[in-house]
Order: structure tokens, then sequence, then C-alpha cells
């Protein structure tokens, strides 16, 4: 193998940390949104984090928006539903999801956003989705099954949690739309201006929310979640994310979000000390089968 071909097999292996370290990120949120959703409400949190987002982004990305207007206002619209499916609809609802469901129910249902990938992709993209990288989403959504319940599908037929998980079932499809159509419209601007005006149109796009439900005022207690929320997984994750799609594409992905459950898992063992068990090793092994099977050719 000559050193091209070396450099180019550790490139393509490389690339699968892009999908990595945006879920671990996301993974940490988690956490961060349960200990958040008794402080401040779903849209309170949701509109501050892209707002401070906004803010430290401003300063590097808004010159390099003026510079390259002529590029960018063609895809405006595009942009904007973007950022309503992804920053909007998407956290609104899963922060809104998290007062009414439980964190297994959403774990759940997130891991349907690759099936959903897979079945908008083949509607709006015409993309024809292997047998392999089929098989092994279903797989991971086994050993994602398996892990959150613990083994025993009894504990997700209680029912009191209906509008929690129809709230995040409709966030999940909407965010893998979201996926779908960043791949489909391929717009060519760099990552760092497609993320800023994102999140421009996503808390212009927050306003008519806020004068019908209020805006939470920040205090000592829910501003740490916040300012998390603000620059990890709205800024760092996002940004990792759009290259992975581009790199990856959207099917591929999202499989990665099953790994978020694994990596919650083991954030909790080093630092709440937390039991690993029998089911957490039985569901990981599962989830990482399916991936592997997806990144097959």
């Amino acid at each position: 193998m000559s050193s091209a071909d070396h450099s180019s097999v550790m490139l393509h292996r490389y690339v699968y940390l892009l999908p990595l370290t945006a879920v671990l990120v996301w993974a940490v949120n988690i956490v961060v949104t349960r200990y958040a959703v008794d402080l401040i409400s779903p849209i309170s949190i949701s509109f501050y984090r892209w707002l401070i987002a906004l803010v430290v982004l401003t300063p590097f990305c808004l010159p390099k928006v003026i510079r390259r207007w002529v590029d960018v206002r063609p895809h405006l619209l595009c942009l904007a539903v973007l950022g309503f499916f992804g920053m909007v609809c998407y956290q609104g609802l899963a922060y809104t999801a998290a007062h009414y469901t439980t964190a297994t129910n959403m774990g759940i249902i997130n891991a349907f956003i690759p099936i959903f990938s897979i079945l908008l992709s083949l509607v709006v993209l015409q993309i024809r989705t292997s047998a392999m990288a089929l098989f092994g989403s279903m797989i991971s959504i086994v050993g994602l099954g398996y892990l959150v319940t613990q083994g025993n599908i009894q504990q997700l037929l209680h029912g009191q949690h209906i509008i929690g998980d129809l709230l995040m079932i409709l966030a999940v499809m909407l965010y893998a739309g979201y996926g779908v159509l960043l791949q489909h419209w391929k717009i060519a601007l760099p990552l760092s201006i497609m993320l800023y005006m994102q999140i421009c149109f996503a808390v212009v796009l927050h306003l008519p929310f806020l004068l019908y439900f209020g805006l939470d005022a920040l205090n000592a207690s829910n501003l740490p979640p916040v300012l998390y929320a603000a620059l990890f997984p709205s800024i760092v994750a996002p940004l990792v994310w759009m290259m992975s799609i581009q790199a990856l594409g959207s099917n591929k992905s999202s499989v990665f979000l099953n790994l978020a459950p694994i990596f919650t898992a083991i954030i909790a063992y080093i630092f709440l000390k937390e039991q690993w068990t029998t089911y957490h090793s039985i569901g990981g092994i599962m989830v990482l089968i399916g991936i592997l099977l997806v990144q097959k050719k």
C-alpha cells in the first residue's frame, strides 16, 4: 500500500470520529437537560441557548456572512427551514417532551432517527439503502431497546407518558427531515456560515412562541445548564454533525445517535457512581454491531 493509499484509509477511519464526538456532547446534554427541566421552561432554555450561541458566534461569523452575502442570499429560505426543523422544533419539542415522559421512552423514540432518515432518503433523495445498512439499523434499534428497557419490555406498556411520547416522535421525525434536507440541498457554503445563519433564523423564529408562552428569567440555578447548552450542543456538536452528514450521509450518521444512551450510562457510572449492569453490556454490544454493519459498503 502506497503512502497516499494509507493516508486515505486512515482519513476514512477518522471520519467516524465526527458523529461520535457530536453524540458524546449530546449525551452529556441529556444529563444537563434532565437537570434543567424543573428550573426553566422548554421555550426559554431553547431560546436562551440559541441567543447566547448567536452572540458568541457573531464576531467570528458575521464578517464572513457579509463578505459572502451574494453567495448566502440564494440559500436563505433553505437555511431558515433547516433552522426551524433542527433548532426550533426538535429542541423545543424535546425539552417539552421531557416534562411529560421518561428518559427511557425518549431514548427509544430517539433511536428511530436512522429509520426515519432511511425512509425519508428513499422518498426525498431516492437513495437506495443497502440491505446490510437496513439490517444493521434494525440490530442497533433492538439493542438500544434492550438497553433502555433493562431487558424488560413491560416497562414500556404503562401508557401514562403518551403526550410526551407523541411530542418526541414528532421531534424525531423533524430532525430526521433536517438531516435529509441538509444532504439533499448540498448548500455550497462554509459550515460556520451555515450554522450561524441557521441560528439567526432559530432566534427569530422563537419570537412568536415567546410572545405566547413568555420568557423565564435567568438566575444562578438555571444559568449553568443554559450556558452548556448554548456552547457545546449548540455550536460544537452541530458543526461536527454537519461535517459528518456531508462526509458519511444522513443515514450512517444518524445511526451513531444510538450510542447516546451508552455514553450517558458510562458518564453516569464514572461521575454518579451508577451501576453498570448486564443489560448495559448486552444492549451496548448489539448497538455497536449494528453500527459496524451500517459502515459496511
